[in-house]
């Protein structure tokens, strides 16, 4: 199906203003979203193009189309053409990246367009997995045990065998010193998700329910990990 199959729906679409709106607002607009029947629609309004929704939208059954209104005003149309359920799948999208706007409206823009050039584009030769534990590896370099939670969980719900994270935090242990490792690592948050990966699967618990204590535990309701 194509926009022009739909175009005319647009009209009657829930119109959502998230232009200035502080704090990650994405749980609540993925809600109205999973309550929209097929057939209808919603439409967001952003101060720049809203690519971190598309994925997630797409993945709940919705088609989308958006325009540029003016320099610092997109309209994203999105319609729901079959029911998917939500699959978790795409787990702790950017939501810190709406934050930008509120400081400059081009920062914003910049912000969102370097995000998917990063993580989305197809010239980039490293597996997923592998860029997001280099993303993690970096964070506890620099002391930023919250986005190195949320990689780590992350990559271990898209696929990432444990026993990589095994190599990972032996190497911090190496490169840290062991006194950095067990006053900083140890009682962190990401160290916490690493031992739940390990002690459920002890238990032979699967993939898919430790992904869900992940997601419970270390995702968006864990205020050391959840980004304003």
């Amino acid at each position: 199906m194509s926009y022009a199959d739909w175009k005319d729906k647009t009209t009657d679409f829930k119109k959502i203003d998230v232009r200035g709106i502080q704090g990650n607002f994405f749980q609540g607009l993925k809600k109205q979203a999973i309550n929209t029947p097929v057939g209808e629609g919603l439409e967001i309004v952003q101060s720049f193009d809203p690519i971190p929704l598309y994925d997630v939208m797409e993945g709940l059954g919705f088609e989308h189309h958006t325009e540029q209104v003016n320099e610092n005003e997109f309209h994203a149309y999105f319609y729901r053409s079959e029911n998917q359920e939500d699959t978790g799948d795409i787990p702790m999208r950017p939501a810190a990246l709406t934050n930008m706007p509120l400081i400059d409206e081009e920062l914003g823009k910049v912000a969102v367009q370097f995000w998917d050039l990063t993580w989305n584009d197809g010239k980039r030769h490293l597996p997923y997995e592998i860029r997001l534990l280099l993303s993690l590896t970096n964070a506890v370099g620099a002391g930023r045990m919250r986005q190195a939670t949320r990689e780590l969980v992350k990559a271990y719900i898209h696929g990432l065998n444990s026993a990589a994270l095994d190599d990972v935090f032996e190497l911090f242990a190496w490169n840290q010193g062991i006194g950095y490792f067990s006053s900083e690592i140890g009682p962190s948050t990401l160290f916490a998700a690493y031992k739940t990966i390990k002690n459920m699967e002890r238990k032979g618990k699967s993939r898919e329910d430790i992904a869900a204590v992940l997601m419970e535990k270390f995702g968006e309701k864990n205020p050391d990990v959840k980004v304003m």
